[in-house]
């Protein structure tokens, strides 16, 4: 080969090589990839039913989101967006402050909140104890069905909401709800009992609903599902009742809500186990509050009585507890407000130890109205903490130092 020839080869091997060495790296600036799509959220219809319930936008049901198209659920959610924002400023955040302040350990608590004779009013429960695992809500109100907009027809459901803010608007004014009024305004509409209204009180509360799922309480206290208590058939008198698994915001903890319906008259309580089951989950907190000076009647002591065991704090109005049932070995007492008795309707709950307890302490005002006088300058809170249990072991023998000492 000449040698002229030889160049060419090795100059066209040498250009293959690089063009192929080329081909093989990375440009020096490469395209990004473009981004992946965030997923879509997982459907949750329960939430968004409970979200379009509280005039808040649901998100993720087709059937749902059609509804809040509507004009009547737009004016609805107007109206309730109004509402909390007065609400939170004039008395949730406040009793909310208050609670901090006075009530800490259990304000910050994740254990059980009883509130009995509640009806559906979670909304206090969550305030003085926003942390809680459980919450166990009782009251004569019946659960109702478990709301399905897909059922509802469209153009009822302004009517529907009409009725359930009419349900809500004393809680909202007066602190609690008059419950033969509430039950007026639901009844003989789709969304009636108290499941709406917890539904409301939840998602305002900033919670996302994960399930819903009836529950009943057997004669011997445990809970079941309604095909549970259907199998186990030598068991009577079952405790209706619905159970709401939740998250709160910024925790992936689930929590617990129960509303059962249900007498907790002793004659009510003589062959029910909702006390038994209440007792699985105690010790506790609890609260009490316009509750008709129910349990200043002796038909109602086994309910006290359960109180008066399980509860560690329990922060209450006039209407609850009667102050000579905590025993100054067992309880502090606090109070706070004013007290000027009970409203002419129970005017016969007067209590003159707890006036003279008022008269000889000086109680911190409140800035916020609660219970039946709901004026501020009227109300009347207190809170009994337990004391810490006296040890029952001997105190330990001196040492005694030897003789070498």
């Amino acid at each position: 080969m000449s040698r002229n020839n030889l160049t060419l080869a090795v100059a066209g091997t040498a250009c293959l090589l690089a063009a192929r060495l080329f081909a093989q790296e990375p440009p020096a600036n490469p395209t990004p990839a473009a981004p992946a799509a965030p997923a879509a959220p997982a459907p949750n219809p329960v939430n968004d039913t409970a979200r379009l319930l509280a005039g808040l936008a649901p998100a993720t049901d087709p059937t749902v989101v059609e509804l809040s198209k509507q004009s009547s659920w737009q004016q609805h959610a107007k109206s309730f967006d109004s509402a909390w924002a007065s609400l939170e400023k004039n008395q949730l955040g406040k009793v909310r402050t208050w609670a901090k302040t006075n009530i800490p350990d259990a304000h910050a608590a994740k254990g059980t909140v009883f509130y009995m004779f509640s009806g559906p009013d979670f909304l206090y429960a969550n305030t003085f104890y926003p942390q809680a695992a459980t919450y166990v809500l009782c009251g004569l109100e019946p659960v109702g069905k478990i709301p399905d907009l897909s059922k509802l027809p469209a153009r009822s459901l302004g009517g529907e909401l009409h009725a359930l803010q009419g349900s809500i608007n004393t809680v909202l004014n007066l602190s609690f709800f008059i419950t033969k009024q509430m039950q007026g305004d639901l009844q003989n509409h789709a969304l009636g009992g108290t499941l709406p209204l917890l539904y409301i009180f939840l998602e305002r509360s900033g919670k996302t609903l994960k399930d819903v799922s009836y529950v009943s309480v057997d004669e011997d206290g445990t809970l079941a599902t309604p095909a549970e208590s259907t199998a186990r058939t030598s068991k009577s008198n079952p405790v209706p009742g619905v159970r709401i698994r939740f998250l709160a915001d910024g925790s992936d903890t689930v929590r617990t809500l129960y509303y059962f319906c249900t007498d907790i008259s002793d004659g009510g309580l003589k062959h029910s186990g909702f006390l038994k089951f209440c007792k699985t989950l105690a010790p506790g907190n609890g609260c009490v509050k316009s509750a008709s000076y129910l349990m200043h009647e002796s038909q109602f002591s086994a309910v006290r009585a359960f109180l008066l065991e399980n509860a560690s704090t329990l922060v209450q109005d006039d209407s609850g507890i009667p102050v000579s049932f905590f025993k100054p070995d067992t309880w502090q007492l606090r109070v706070f407000g004013h007290y000027p008795g009970p409203i002419s309707l129970f005017k016969n709950c007067y209590q003159p130890k707890l006036a003279e307890y008022y008269k000889t302490t000086k109680p911190e005002p409140l800035d916020f109205g609660i219970g039946y006088r709901h004026h501020a300058s009227e109300s009347t809170l207190m809170v009994a903490s337990r004391k810490p249990a006296a040890s029952s072991e001997p105190p330990a023998a001196p040492a005694v130092k030897g003789t070498g000492e």
